[in-house]
């Protein structure tokens, strides 16, 4: 009988599996505070199990860690690590400190599928999905690597790819990491970033545990928004903004609604009405953020001037807006930087071109 993976499963998943082995279903809790909470791979050390499960568990679980295969770190203290799966591939995680919390940016994929037309990862278009225990092992690797395991830290899925698009593994992550039991984050300290695939946030506004959502919009026109993010022509901006207005938040929470401010694309003062218009009725927050440039992307960073007056524009207007400060460039960590193999032109990039 082939080993399973025990980092791919949630409590309950873990529970029924014990079961089925013949052992106590609550078990599965003193393995989640091993493996996530103390960070132990190895059945033997697991001291309160009795010796026999601890056998029978190595004969028929096994738990993997992603190996770190680089390293950097930038000038500003933002660390980036490159990590190996176990098919040749790697993904991009990133340890952002001081947000004014620790934060750890995850993928969900490698690559991406959307085709967004300023982000690097993009260009690699979609080579597969990660698994739950894929996207929960980047967390387990950061905390330990940066011995972050008894601290608190919020969780980003703002990584490599689209996490709606994966979606079932993703809210798998997302309950292993607030599991009580393990690493027991607070859902209102995860965020899930999507480009806006409505029947994903939908579904997404029924689950039990529920992270906080982040909406990429970078326009606030369906015309503008479609040369940037292709996925638009599917699910328009009207259709986003009604399931936005319908997702449930917690109290004094609000949306976030991510915007990349390319010069001369989507950063006039008319773009500034337009999105504050658009938003007016939303409990929201507008994420700014200018571009970070990379070889290959073929916008360009406004002005600091010309970014003030958009988020000024903003404010005046009643909108909550915050400019992201960027993280990491010089170790290409930054929003929109990550790409790790591939050089596809995505059709995004093409359009892109097609409009300067």
């Amino acid at each position: 009988m082939p080993q399973v993976e025990l980092t791919e499963l949630t409590l309950s998943e873990l529970e029924t599996a014990l079961a089925a082995a013949g052992l106590e279903r609550y078990r599965a809790r003193q393995i989640f505070q091993w493996v996530y909470r103390r960070g132990v791979t190895d059945f033997t050390a697991m001291t309160d199990l009795p010796g026999a499960q601890r056998e029978t568990l190595a004969g028929r679980f096994r738990i993997s860690t992603l190996p770190v295969a680089r390293r950097d770190v930038s000038e500003d203290g933002t660390e980036k690590f490159l990590l190996a799966l176990q098919d040749g591939r790697h993904v991009e995680s990133v340890f952002i400190p001081r947000t004014p919390h620790q934060t750890f940016c995850v993928s969900t994929q490698v690559g991406c599928a959307m085709g967004c037309a300023f982000c690097l990862t993009a260009t690699m278009g979609l080579v597969r999905n990660l698994t739950p225990g894929e996207i929960v092992g980047q967390v387990r690797v950061l905390a330990g690597a940066l011995e972050l395991r008894d601290s608190r830290f919020n969780v980003v899925f703002m990584g490599m790819g689209e996490p709606l698009h994966n979606y079932d593994a993703t809210m798998a992550a997302v309950r292993i990491l607030a599991d009580d039991h393990g690493f027991a984050v607070h859902p209102r300290r995860i965020t899930l970033s999507t480009v806006g695939l409505v029947p994903a946030i939908e579904r997404l506004a029924g689950e039990d545990v529920m992270p906080r959502l982040a909406v990429s919009l970078h326009a606030p026109t369906d015309e503008q928004r479609a040369a940037l993010v292709p996925v638009n022509r599917k699910y328009p901006i009207a259709e986003i903004i009604e399931a936005c207005r319908r997702f449930p938040l917690v109290r004094r929470g609000r949306i976030t609604f991510e915007y990349v401010l390319l010069a001369g694309v989507n950063d006039s003062p008319d773009d500034a009405r337009r999105l504050a218009a658009l938003v007016r009725d939303l409990h929201v927050k507008v994420n700014l953020i200018p571009l970070n440039p990379a070889a290959g992307i073929p916008f360009e960073r406004p002005s600091d001037e010309r970014i003030d007056a958009f988020a000024g524009a903003l404010a005046e207007r009643g909108v909550t807006v915050m400019v992201r400060k960027s993280r990491g460039r010089d170790i290409r960590a930054a929003c929109g930087q990550l790409a790790v193999e591939g050089t596809k032109r995505s059709a995004a990039q093409r359009l892109a071109d097609a409009i300067r």
